[in-house]
């Protein structure tokens, strides 16, 4: 298929030009030619008024979980993990994890997200959810061995690589998911590292995500979580590390030496009080370091546009520093640093030869008024609703505002039976 976005104002590297095309051919951006031949395109979309973007990077995510947004909020993580969602968790299905998938695959299409990496259960559902939205995604079986199904859940994961990685013409990749180190001991973690290496996975991880996390680990390990799982030889295998708020000057040396990736969630960590990550240092450092939105059960949306401005204005405020995230820098992590995260070369930016992961953004609103600055006013004033159209791999799956790939109405109706399904142990 060959589209032409013509009469474009283009985002490249920070800097933004008017009147620029965009010719795009099967799942790559071909050129950005300046007299296009309209009648050798399949589909023309006029550009007029809008800004072209890289689709959103979402590096951390655990999508089912929309139906969870607002059932347990204004909680401590422990709190809110062992005695709401722990148990609300264990009456999840195929059927309610599609079905939730297909709910956030919806708002994050709709908001400009175009690539997300995901770690929860029953992710045959989550891929079978992002296949039919045309959504491009990382998955990952998220693994506990604290319980009886510890290997039972290595075995998922590399069946959900078997069954899917490289599927969806290029569009998913699969990792090991192991969830954190106080669900996953020593040895449940060299296991995973094996499997992993046996097949050629990179690890998604939770680490370093509250206080008491890091403290427990060093009482029980004498070693932070992130030592400890560099001195397990997980950090052979390429890394995304999510969260790492509180981290050490060492920590930090060793991510950068094993080239650990870092998840940036920052309404997640605000929300469950759990911090804010040394997001500066760690970029300054030379750390891959993207955003995500965490679950909405502890954001409660997943909406990059917000997570970009709060990226942008903690930041400063925490180091006193205006310059500490710039604009540009948290449109960089929101894009080209998030598709390094998920591990691509040619993801993330505008440019020939790049993969065809475009957003659309309709400028006419008042709040994109005046425009001394586009970048500024994308992440400072720009929101997810601003967007009007979405093309993924080469191909569009929302045009002015509405959805292609996913029957909205349907939706609406099994989340609600779903929703019902899931909570009915509430009602005994």
């Amino acid at each position: 298929m060959k589209i032409l976005i013509k009469n474009i104002r283009l985002m490249q590297d920070g800097k933004v030009t008017e009147h620029k095309n965009i010719a795009v051919e099967d799942k790559y951006i071909k050129e950005f030619p300046e007299n296009p031949k309209e009648e050798e395109y399949d589909e023309i979309i006029d550009g007029h008024d809008m800004l072209a973007m890289p689709g959103l990077v979402n590096t951390h995510t655990h999508v089912a979980m929309t139906l969870f947004r607002s059932y347990a909020d204004d909680m401590a993580l422990m709190d809110w993990l062992q005695n709401k969602i722990w148990p609300a968790e264990d009456h999840l299905d195929d059927d309610i994890v599609y079905w939730g998938s297909t709910l956030a695959f919806a708002e994050m299409i709709r908001g400009g997200t175009t690539s997300f990496c995901d770690m929860y259960m029953f992710m045959d559902a989550c891929a079978r959810a992002a296949d039919k939205a045309g959504i491009r995604g990382n998955l990952a079986r998220g693994l506990a061995g604290i319980g009886p199904n510890g290997q039972k859940g290595i075995d998922e994961n590399v069946e959900l690589y078997k069954n899917w990685n490289g599927a969806g013409d290029g569009r998913f990749k699969v990792m090991m998911g192991p969830h954190a180190p106080y669900t996953c001991p020593p040895d449940y973690i060299r296991k995973v590292r094996d499997v992993a290496e046996k097949y050629d996975m990179p690890i998604h991880i939770h680490l370093s995500e509250t206080k008491g996390e890091v403290e427990n680990c060093e009482k029980e390990y004498h070693m932070t979580p992130i030592a400890l799982m560099d001195s397990l030889g997980l950090f052979e295998r390429p890394t995304l590390a999510a969260h790492c708020v509180h981290v050490t000057d060492d920590d930090i040396r060793i991510m950068k030496e094993k080239h650990v990736c870092a998840a940036h969630n920052p309404a997640s960590n605000l929300k469950l009080a759990s911090g804010i990550a040394p997001v500066p240092k760690m970029r300054k450092a030379g750390i891959t370091v993207g955003i995500g939105t965490d679950g909405a059960s502890s954001n409660n949306k997943l909406d990059m546009f917000a997570e970009m401005r709060l990226t942008a204005l903690i930041h400063k405020a925490a180091n006193y520093d205006p310059f500490a995230i710039t604009a540009k820098e948290a449109v960089d992590m929101a894009t080209k640093d998030g598709a390094k995260c998920l591990g691509y070369d040619k993801l993330g930016e505008l440019k020939e030869g790049f993969l065809a992961d475009i957003i659309l953004i309709d400028r006419t609103g008042f709040h994109w008024k005046p425009r001394f600055d586009s970048v500024s006013l994308a992440v400072y004033a720009g929101n997810s609703m601003d967007v009007d159209t979405v093309i993924i791999n080469g191909r569009p799956v929302m045009e002015h505002k509405e959805l292609l790939t996913i029957d909205t109405e349907k939706m609406d109706a099994e989340v609600k039976r779903v929703t019902e399904k899931l909570y009915a142990f509430t009602k005994k």
